[in-house]
């Protein structure tokens, strides 16, 4: 899913990015890869979709928090690999 969003930027070899991404301009065919995309990436964090862009930046950052909780406690390569572990690849997603 992530090499459409790749694909259909190529499509456009002459945009910038500024103008792939103007809310006002964006391609159609850019906009459905995100979003398909998006709803991917949104099925490995939970069931339900997220309603809106400000919703899934709050569980996101949420789940971050949680995640970065004591990380001044704890030193160098046993915090990396306790991130790690809690992030592994999941085969649902």
């Amino acid at each position: 899913m992530a090499q459409k969003v790749l694909d259909a930027r190529a499509a456009f070899p002459d945009a910038t990015l500024a103008d792939l991404y103007d809310p006002n301009t964006m391609p159609k065919k850019l906009l459905d890869a995100h979003r398909e995309l998006d709803s991917a990436v949104d099925a490995c964090y939970r069931k339900a979709s997220f309603k809106t862009e400000l919703e899934r930046l709050e569980h996101l950052f949420g789940m971050y928090k949680e995640l970065v909780k004591g990380a001044g406690e704890k030193k160098g390569e046993a915090k990396m690999k306790e991130i790690g572990e809690q992030f592994k690849y999941k085969e649902e997603c």
